[in-house]
């Protein structure tokens, strides 16, 4: 049987997990994506007790350089970009999901559900895509998370 082949982000995510960690850093998230003509390979950090800072960024798109070229993972030209997930961050993969319970959070579901888009509550729970958000009036949303357009932290009360 032939292995399959991996896709360009998670050949980039094993690439620069171990290095993240070499350097004391969170992998976030790696999107590889294309904005208008251009591609853009978008490596995203996190720390644990401080915010991640331009030095940080310029450690980890340095330590990358090499590895990336010698892996070669992708075959069009693109720009490299690292960043910090920023505020009111995404959640996207299941450890944010679950290394946030109990964190306020924004969704906007692709579909209205009970004829609004936009929800805004307490994570509750996350068990293998099923998300479990209590909301300010009582009620508790459960859905997967393909439902949604996106889940964010809500460090601002946002909506």
């Amino acid at each position: 049987m032939a292995e399959k082949k991996k896709n360009t982000v998670s050949v980039v995510w094993d690439i620069a997990e171990p290095i993240a960690k070499r350097l004391g850093l969170i992998l976030w998230d790696v999107r590889f994506l294309k904005e208008g003509t251009e591609w853009y390979l978008r490596i995203i950090i996190d720390k644990e007790e401080e915010a991640v800072g331009i030095e940080d960024c310029v450690a980890m798109s340095q330590a990358l350089d090499e590895p990336l070229d010698e892996a070669d993972p992708i075959d069009q030209s693109y720009s490299l970009q690292v960043q910090s997930p920023g505020i009111e961050r995404e959640l996207t993969r299941d450890f944010h999901f679950t290394t946030n319970i109990g964190a306020p959070v924004m969704v906007r579901f692709i579909r209205a559900k009970d004829g609004r888009r936009e929800y805004k509550g307490t994570l509750e729970a996350y068990d293998n895509g099923l998300v479990t958000v209590s909301c300010p009036d009582g009620t508790t949303l459960s859905f997967d998370k393909k439902e949604t357009s996106w889940v964010k932290l809500d460090d601002f009360g946002g909506f």
